[in-house]
């Protein structure tokens, strides 16, 4: 019987060369198995997703350049999220569609490691990003350490913590450590969650701890700790008329945070650390690749929570597409509305939550503090109604 050897990833394969049939390589053919409609409405699906995901974290970035009042410590992360998840569908989404409307991984290993490593890495960028945005929020609001403000080289050190601790958990599978293959269905590429060696099992636990639970126990305790601190102040001077809504604006904000970091990422972990527990647990191919698409969706909605609800933001998008050189809501810019366009300008509505808790909690601001903030606040010469870029 002759025997052929075959190399997938940097792993040599050898098998009966009357049993390497088309199904069995995703290279050379789609599954049998599987009807060819099946990849038509996976490669339908990631067309939309991919779409919409360029198009909104696109806006996004090309919003906070052109307007400068969003470039601000508080927003870096965002828009680093934003870049993450635009990378994540400009590489993963595009490789992907290709290949389910092919109904087959036709462009070779290596482009399989290229969206394996480019997918895992752009994606716990994001999920990174996702935990350090709610720890610069609780740093923003409780304070943790007194008068020390969120100044720029603290953002950047958050970036760099989030690019470095990524790249060092999802190269590995390149240099050796594990590696990057196709999934059952064979058109997208992942971690190798089904290999039954030891060194690919402390691999995926590895990583599972670091790049899931670690990020999630994070936005818990920092959002849990952002919450008791605005209960607190808002419970102890109930009395006040608006003691309660800065309360209210972040535990919707918190619930549908976390919630959706839950069901975009749980499925997609639950699933690597089932098999990875379980190899050889038998899984239907579409079944399989459900998780693996639908953690692609936090792509599309990721944008949505995180800028798109930000009051500022919005602003600056209608007059970014309208370029009108008339303000918008002239009236309320001039009146109600200053004090909170100058706080959102400066740091987004957290950083307007945060300057009304020190009245509400009755804390006493040390001048230098107040001289601090008030400075801080005057550094935006740009009035709203003239930052429409022509």
């Amino acid at each position: 019987m002759d025997s052929i050897s075959l190399s997938v990833n940097g792993v040599d394969y050898t098998e009966a060369a009357e049993n390497l049939k088309p199904e069995n390589d995703p290279f050379s053919g789609p599954l049998q198995s599987i009807a060819p409609w099946n990849y038509k409405i996976l490669a339908a699906l990631m067309f939309i997703i991919t779409s919409l995901s360029l198009s909104e974290n696109f806006t996004v970035m090309l919003v906070t350049f052109r307007f400068k009042q969003l470039r601000q410590p508080l927003n870096y992360i965002i828009v680093n999220l934003s870049l993450a998840d635009f990378l994540v569908s400009l590489i993963g989404g595009t490789i992907s569609f290709l290949t389910n409307a092919k109904g087959y991984f036709f462009l070779g290993t290596w482009a399989c490691v290229l969206e394996g490593f480019a997918v895992t890495f752009f994606g716990i960028v994001a999920l990174w990003s996702l935990a350090v945005l709610a720890f610069e929020r609780f740093f923003v609001i409780c304070r943790p350490l007194g008068n020390i403000r969120l100044r720029g080289k603290h953002a950047a050190l958050g970036l760099l913590f989030v690019w470095t601790f990524s790249f060092i958990w999802t190269i590995p599978p390149v240099l050796g450590w594990s590696s990057y293959t196709t999934s059952k269905i064979g058109t997208t590429c992942e971690p190798n969650w089904y290999s039954g060696d030891f060194s690919d099992h402390t691999y995926i636990i590895t990583f599972f701890f670091t790049c899931f639970i670690l990020p999630l126990t994070v936005i818990i305790v920092s959002y849990g700790k952002l919450m008791r601190k605005l209960r607190k102040v808002s419970n102890t001077h109930g009395r006040l008329g608006n003691a309660r809504k800065p309360d209210r604006q972040v535990t919707r904000m918190v619930v549908v945070m976390i919630v959706a970091f839950m069901v975009g990422w749980t499925p997609y972990a639950a699933f690597s650390i089932t098999v990875t527990a379980c190899p050889t647990i038998h899984l239907d191919p579409r079944l399989a690749a459900i998780p693996a698409f639908f953690s692609k969706t936090a792509a599309v909605y990721n944008p949505v929570i995180y800028v798109f609800m930000n009051k500022q933001f919005r602003k600056c998008l209608i007059q970014l597409f309208s370029c009108s050189s008339t303000p918008l809501d002239s009236n309320l810019n001039q009146t109600s509305d200053r004090v909170g366009v100058t706080g959102e300008s400066n740091t987004g509505e957290m950083s307007a939550i945060a300057a009304r808790i020190p009245i509400a909690g009755g804390a006493v601001q040390t001048q230098e503090d107040e001289t601090s903030e008030g400075s801080t606040f005057a550094q935006l010469p740009i009035p709203e109604n003239k930052v429409c870029p022509m």
